[in-house]
């Protein structure tokens, strides 16, 4: 089997911003594996709050390329590398080349029955509350919003957002922004907002405050739970688990975290990081177990891949075979 790997650089149609960070562009990193007709693809972007970059992605793939070449199944990759944005790219390109030399689907392989889902679309951090109203109310036709939110004035800006759109589902993303205080004393004022959720309030690492915590609203881990290994503290602090699968190191640890999360009583979404219709192909797998999808990484980008998925109004059409699986 031969190994390719390829790093690209796709524009976003504007700046995306979060707690701390800026991105102008998503760094995807595909990987290609043929054996004989057939080509398996597979991409990731990493976990930036972890490390992970562009040149350590690489450089982990090549550590197994030797074994990549010989023939290394799912289960024996997952003991290779660790989770992560390298394994994640080896193990979807792996499924992707299985059901392409098998002459099967994914939903055969997993066993899944693929339905369209309803992903949010994510506002980011503006410099006021009135301009991130305003891109709520411009995303007009898309009936849930995932607003991401900091320190810096968030009962303003979600104020604002609701009074904006009035009519969609709201959940909010801190991405590791607030304090234990803080969500004290936002949570009632998310209940007087209707706001469906709170991703990652607090830091990964120093959310031990959460253990006995009974919030008003649905709280779930994204930082604070990367894959099976972190789930059992994490579920006693949260309500929802969110999957990705740069995470959990592909598609194949992201179904057995799927499966505990659910049987530990958890609710379940699905997120991205900002990668092309290729990396959302695998992720729309998961999302067709979960309660919130979050995969509109496409939608922020100014182009996306030949054969990618189809969005309209917020529903995602099952995705077509020629793009993945």
């Amino acid at each position: 089997m031969d190994i390719k790997l390829k790093v690209e650089d796709w524009e976003l149609r504007q700046p995306f911003r979060i707690t701390g960070e800026e991105w102008r562009h998503s760094t995807c990193i595909t990987v290609e594996l043929q054996d004989g007709d057939y080509i398996g693809r597979g991409e990731a972007q990493g976990v930036s709050y972890l490390g992970e970059t562009a040149d350590t992605i690489v450089a982990q793939i090549n550590s197994v390329a030797d074994d990549v070449r010989a023939g290394v199944s799912r289960e024996e990759l997952q003991t290779r590398l660790p989770s992560g944005g390298a394994r994640n790219a080896i193990d979807c390109a792996l499924w992707d080349l299985e059901a392409k030399s098998s002459g099967q689907t994914i939903w055969t392989l997993t066993g899944i029955e693929p339905q369209p889902v309803t992903t949010v679309f994510t506002i980011g951090i503006e410099e006021t509350a009135e301009a991130m109203a305003a891109k709520a109310a411009g995303a007009a036709e898309y009936p849930v919003l995932k607003v991401k939110l900091d320190n810096k004035q968030p009962y303003e800006r979600l104020a604002a957002i609701r009074a904006a759109r009035p009519d969609a589902r709201i959940v909010v993303d801190a991405n590791q922004g607030w304090t234990f205080e803080l969500l004290c004393e936002l949570l009632p004022r998310c209940v007087e907002l209707e706001i469906d959720m709170v991703e990652q309030p607090l830091p990964r690492g120093q959310d031990e405050q959460l253990d006995g915590f009974n919030s008003p609203v649905t709280l779930a881990a994204d930082e604070s739970c990367q894959d099976c290994s972190e789930l059992e503290t994490a579920a006693r602090r949260y309500d929802m688990i969110n999957i990705k699968l740069d995470k959990t190191g592909g598609l194949t640890e992201a179904l057995r975290l799927a499966r505990a999360a659910r049987e530990a009583g958890c609710k379940l979404m699905v997120g991205n990081m900002l990668g092309t219709s290729l990396s959302m192909a695998p992720s729309f797998v998961i999302a067709q177990l979960c309660d919130f999808v979050d995969i509109d990484g496409p939608l922020l980008m100014k182009e996306d891949r030949i054969h990618g998925l189809r969005y309209k109004a917020g529903e995602v059409a099952v995705f077509d075979r020629d793009l993945w699986g």
